[in-house]
């Protein structure tokens, strides 16, 4: 066999093992998945009624809100697997099993590999509730099969940059208490982009940082594909962030981890 054909087997049974900590310790998926829920709930129903009423919709109200609010809440979605990522990489690094696995004859590559599409995979499951969820309480996209498709592959390959860069988090925190505080500016970004309200309503300096912060650009290309919205420019920064952001990510990932285990 290649150097490449055992790092794929090696990578495929690093991404079982990930896989099998999900189904065994299913809590850390249910608190990913449960705060976003819990905020969609509370901002349709308790703040829906209020900002709903200001988005210059002629319907405007809760019904209005939802549309407007959910692809905010997705990118939160994606940015809480991703420190869930990050425990999980931190983990690794502090309980010593890395070291088992420096004795072992398997490609150093896998074992990050396998973190990074463990991560993915449990992203999707997490997003695939948080829309179905945002369905029930009135969430209703107008997108078509390919609207759909360009917005999952936005949303995959933003998963993706957020997914290295939790792991060089990980990689970096010296106790899983810092890898689970590390990316919490990751999940307070929508809050200051357009997720939850239009950036035309925030003071200048904060309006500036809400427009060009990573967040904001896949926000409105997700909100754009899904309610039949005007894009403009926001897919082509999108994925420019996400590309920039997923080879820092990858980049200081692996010095650190060649540093950790060398």
């Amino acid at each position: 066999m290649t150097t490449i054909g055992y790092a794929l087997t090696d990578s495929a049974t690093m991404l079982r093992r990930s896989l099998r900590h999900m189904i065994r310790y299913p809590s850390m998926t249910v608190i990913l998945v449960g705060m976003p829920i819990v905020l969609l709930l509370l901002f349709v129903y308790v703040f829906g009624g209020t900002l709903g009423a200001g988005l210059g919709d002629p319907a405007g109200g809760r019904g209005a809100y939802v549309d407007y609010v959910v692809p905010g809440i997705i990118l939160m979605t994606v940015a809480s697997a991703a420190q869930g990522t990050a425990i999980s990489v931190a983990t690794d690094m502090t309980e010593g099993i890395i070291a088992r696995f420096r004795t072992m004859a398997i490609a150093r590559v896998s074992v990050l590999t396998g973190h990074v599409i463990g991560s993915m995979i449990q992203t999707l499951i997490s997003l695939v509730v948080v829309v179905g969820v945002a369905v029930l309480i009135g969430f209703r996209p107008t997108a078509a099969l390919g609207e759909w498709v360009a917005a999952m592959a936005v949303l995959a390959l933003f998963t993706f940059a957020l997914t290295w860069l939790s792991v060089a988090f990980g990689l970096v925190s010296k106790s899983i208490e810092t890898a689970s505080n590390l990316p919490m500016v990751l999940v307070l970004l929508p809050f200051l982009g357009s997720g939850f309200v239009p950036t035309d309503s925030m003071p200048a300096g904060l309006r500036w940082f809400a427009e060009y912060q990573p967040f904001s650009p896949v926000i409105e290309t997700v909100r754009g594909l899904l309610l039949g919205g005007p894009i403009g420019s926001s897919e082509a920064l999108a994925i420019a962030w996400s590309v920039g952001i997923a080879l820092f990510g990858y980049l200081w990932a692996q010095r650190l981890f060649n540093r950790r285990t060398s």
